[in-house]
């Protein structure tokens, strides 16, 4: 991450804004995760944004913004556990990095819901029921919504927002479900 963030400082002479868009699954249950599982999906999924958010603190100027993608699976029941505690956990870090790096850095996650990607659609191939969900917004998102919605949340149209998370889910955390 330090030689990274060292790269884009040189190559674009100064970095204020930072995307975090890693995740991985594994495991199935907790009798179907093995603890080098659950270790793995930390790494990746939790561990690179903590490195991410502290070069981002140590090296942004005033102004810097850093967006982590989590996912709306922080907040739900799912099959794969490990998955969904690194994603959860993302809004601690939020929360800790936006303290932290105020007033100077903004940090917010933004936590997607069903969104129609090649991932997306292989999980729906796993699991089929992930593809009838009763979503309000009756479809899936698609990337470009979540990307317009990191890039307001990297932009000065939301200055006045840091350590929270936005969740774009075409209304399906705040759906009644039977």
């Amino acid at each position: 991450m330090q030689a990274m963030f060292a790269y884009g400082r040189e190559a674009l002479g100064g970095l204020d804004g930072l995307v975090m868009n890693v995740g991985v699954g594994a495991g199935f249950g907790f009798q179907g995760t093995s603890v080098e599982d659950w270790d793995r999906v930390m790494a990746v999924n939790l561990r690179s944004h903590f490195l991410g958010c502290r070069e981002a603190l140590a090296g942004f100027e005033q102004g810097g913004t850093v967006v982590l993608i989590g996912s709306l699976a922080a907040r739900e029941s799912m099959p794969i556990p490990s998955y969904a505690a690194s994603k959860a956990a993302l809004e601690a870090v939020c929360r800790n990095a936006a303290v932290e790096g105020a007033p100077g850095i903004r940090v917010n996650v933004l936590a997607p819901g069903l969104i129609d990607t090649a991932l997306g659609r292989l999980a729906t191939r796993y699991n089929p029921g992930r593809g009838e969900v009763a979503i309000p917004a009756a479809r899936q998102g698609s990337a470009w919504e979540v990307a317009n919605c990191a890039l307001f949340l990297m932009g000065e149209d939301s200055s006045y927002v840091t350590g929270q998370t936005l969740v774009v889910d075409g209304g399906l955390s705040v759906a009644v479900r039977g």
